[in-house]
């Protein structure tokens, strides 16, 4: 059954860990996980001035909204200036979100940013259109980006994959009390500070100034 927009916007973040967790995952395992899809997906040099770290749901309407129209400004303005260091971090609020960020992590680090702004612009089309089959929309676009059939089959049953992204949920909303998409949190010289909701580039340059002050 496809998910509308409505119920989406109902959702709960601590519901939703429990909705995306799909039976028969396992307990996450102990000690870091290892290989590429676990790496942190950023963008921009360690070094600057502020981080940047988003809270997304590929589910998420708000965070569509804010990918399409206010991050590629980010990225040239304030990434790619060196002036931030952007951190990309799963929030998903629904299975469907889960199994998009457990294929967006089956990419090569280098495609996820890419991709992940495809999802967004087309969320539309493989989220909400009814009737849609969202596995099968979301193949054709993983295969767009390069990765085959059987990686793609096995992102979505890499049962350490989902828990890895469930508990990296789990510890935004106890370390930043992230409770809505997209929020962002800010590391400055006066610490952390979580602003959440889209906005335009101009709200979001202003957050970041403030965080260098």
């Amino acid at each position: 059954m496809p998910i509308s927009r409505r119920s989406l916007l109902a959702f709960t973040p601590a519901a939703a860990v429990a909705a995306a967790a799909r039976p028969g995952f396992a307990a996450a395992p102990a000690g870091p996980a290892s290989g590429p899809e676990f790496a942190p997906r950023t963008l921009g040099k360690p070094g600057a001035k502020v981080k940047v770290i988003e809270y997304f749901s590929l589910t998420c309407p708000h965070c569509a909204d804010f990918s399409m129209h206010t991050f590629p400004e980010v990225k040239k303005k304030l990434i790619d200036t060196g002036i931030v260091f952007y951190v990309f971090r799963d929030f998903p609020l629904d299975k469907i979100a889960l199994e998009a960020a457990e294929v967006a992590r089956a990419l090569p680090a280098s495609e996820y940013e890419p991709f992940v702004s495809a999802l967004f612009a087309s969320q539309d089309r493989w989220a909400f259109a009814p009737g849609v089959n969202y596995t099968e929309e979301l193949w054709k676009l993983a295969a767009l980006a390069g990765l085959g059939r059987a990686a793609f089959d096995a992102a979505l049953k890499d049962k350490a994959l989902g828990q890895f992204i469930l508990a990296e949920q789990r510890k935004a909303m106890t370390k930043y009390k992230v409770d809505a998409t997209p929020s962002f949190i800010l590391v400055g010289p006066k610490g952390p500070h979580k602003v959440a909701g889209e906005m335009s580039f101009t709200a979001f340059d202003g957050l970041v100034n403030q965080a260098m002050a």
